[in-house]
């Protein structure tokens, strides 16, 4: 774990709200304690892999016939790897593996593969940009993701002459929460920030803020891109922020940063 110095990333009396899904959550949280901070993790993202189909059974087996392999998160990406343990013992040579930003990578090269990634930024549009993805004839491409996501990879690759095939691994749904477990982390802990590091997440946490009394519009919330700081600013939320990196201590300085008002409280993605 990298802690930031403590005169850069002070965050001693300061309560943030972490709302990713384990166990990134947890990790984040003690990155958060060890600037100072009181955290309550309160994931509005729960993820369960999805049984095995002859379909995808049958994509994995074919493994070979593809050229390029591309993970859209960390946790696609361990659980493409796992699977494909049970069918390949050793991966076919010759794969172009991506990673959807550095989290992602990290996990690919984890398992012994030399993954591609942005060299700037961690979204799709990012990933787009590699000149490995700008044209294709006929190629082949696996696409691991969750059962829902968006289809800007998809239909960009497609349109530049790739044959692109989605494999759904997990699906993703919101925690049914007790209303007193909503109210104590939305009202009685009162973060001053709070982690929504997708739009799914921000939308659960904008669907459970409108269900009750709190004051959280004025908080910064950290955000992983454009698009849903735009999202969050629609909803009502002043101060959202994209951090440098999705990197624990790049979100811990964000936090830091925007609470001490060194950026004068305009945020990175104002």
């Amino acid at each position: 774990m990298v802690t930031l110095p403590a005169d850069s990333c002070s965050l001693a009396g300061r309560r943030v709200l972490i709302c990713r899904p384990e166990p990134e959550a947890s990790r984040l949280a003690r990155q958060f304690q060890a600037a100072g901070a009181e955290v309550h993790v309160f994931p509005l993202v729960e993820r369960e892999p999805l049984p095995e189909t002859p379909e995808r059974r049958s994509t994995l087996l074919s493994l070979d016939e593809f050229s390029h392999v591309i993970a859209v998160s960390p946790y696609a990406a361990r659980l493409l790897l796992d699977e494909l343990d049970t069918w390949w013992p050793q991966l076919p040579v010759g794969l172009n593996w991506y990673g959807v930003g550095a989290g992602t990578a990290k996990a690919l090269a984890e398992y012994g593969l030399n993954p591609r990634k942005p060299d700037e930024g961690w979204t799709s549009e990012a990933l787009l940009k590699l000149p490995s993805l700008a044209h294709f004839e006929g190629e082949r491409v696996l696409v691991a993701r969750g059962e829902e996501g968006r289809e800007l990879t998809r239909k960009t690759l497609e349109a530049r002459g790739a044959r692109v095939t989605v494999m759904p691994l997990y699906r993703r749904f919101c925690p049914n929460y007790t209303p007193a477990q909503i109210h104590n982390a939305l009202e009685e802990f009162a973060p001053d920030a709070i982690i929504a590091l997708s739009g799914e997440t921000l939308n659960n946490l904008i669907a459970l803020c409108s269900n009750c009394s709190h004051n959280l519009y004025d908080s910064p919330v950290i955000v992983p891109a454009r698009r849903i700081a735009d999202q969050a600013r629609a909803a009502g939320f002043n101060a959202p922020c994209i951090p440098v990196s999705l990197a624990d201590n790049d979100i811990v300085a964000a936090v830091a940063e925007q609470l001490t008002g060194r950026d004068g409280g305009t945020g990175r993605a104002k």
